[in-house]
């Protein structure tokens, strides 16, 4: 049976179309089982394509109606104008109804967020790089600057990623992260990062209240029998897809 992840911070946006995708209720094998939404994966593209012919229909929508980016790990944003594949960008940002945006992930952070005030979604793939670089405010300016959102009118999901005790990163990366956001590990000689609160970070410096915020309590690699983990998995395995837009 097809399983997905549905916000709750969203349930009172009856036009508004969010969720993330787990790996039961495709048809791929193994490694990919079962649900691989990703196109960029060895799995066969028939397989792919039924899995997302299937979490499609479940969210009622149409393949015709999805924009994604081919990721990069960077900063860069596009507004959206109308359905179809682009490349080069981390974040997708838009206010057209009936488009839905997607990012792909298997142990990076997926951000989705909602303007109910000005009616504007965004999907933001957030990886280390990502936060780093700060793609989640910077998609919050972008969205204020182009559409005049303000923060407060915003609602935020930060979806299922790595979790805080599993993402083990070298001194180089540790380093680019501030004290609360890592912690030294003596068993793994690793510094550990909390990729979620670090994003959450952002959300609430530009100005979202904390309980517009939700944050997914699932790890992709403490709960790898629901979800795919790069990680866990020795990088090879299937990708989920987190989405959002608005019916008209």
């Amino acid at each position: 049976m097809l399983q997905l992840d549905r916000p709750t911070i969203f349930q009172a946006f009856p036009n508004l179309v969010a969720a993330q995708s787990t790996r039961h209720g495709g048809i791929s094998p193994a490694p990919y089982q079962s649900l691989n939404l990703g196109l960029h994966t060895q799995d066969q593209k028939a397989n792919v394509l039924e899995n997302r012919q299937r979490y499609f229909t479940a969210l009622g929508i149409t393949p015709t109606q999805l924009a994604y980016s081919y990721q990069v790990h960077q900063d860069q944003i596009i507004d959206v104008k109308k359905a179809g594949s682009y490349e080069g960008f981390d974040a997708l940002i838009t206010q057209q109804t009936d488009v839905f945006l997607s990012v792909t992930i298997a142990d990076c952070t997926p951000i989705l967020v909602y303007d109910a005030q000005e009616k504007i979604v965004a999907a933001i793939h957030a990886g280390w790089r990502g936060t780093v670089a700060q793609i989640v405010a910077k998609t919050l300016a972008r969205m204020q600057a182009q559409y005049q959102t303000q923060a407060k009118n915003c609602y935020a999901y930060i979806g299922t990623c790595i979790d805080a005790k599993s993402f083990e990163v070298g001194e180089e990366v540790a380093a680019k992260f501030s004290a609360e956001l890592k912690t030294w590990s003596p068993n793994r000689q690793k510094f550990l990062v909390d990729l979620k609160t670090a994003n959450q970070q952002q959300l609430l410096a530009a100005g979202l209240p904390a309980h517009q915020i939700e944050i997914a309590t699932t790890s992709t690699v403490l709960d790898n029998h629901r979800y795919f983990s790069y990680r866990q998995e020795k990088t090879t395995t299937g990708r989920m897809l987190a989405l959002i837009g608005m019916h008209a």
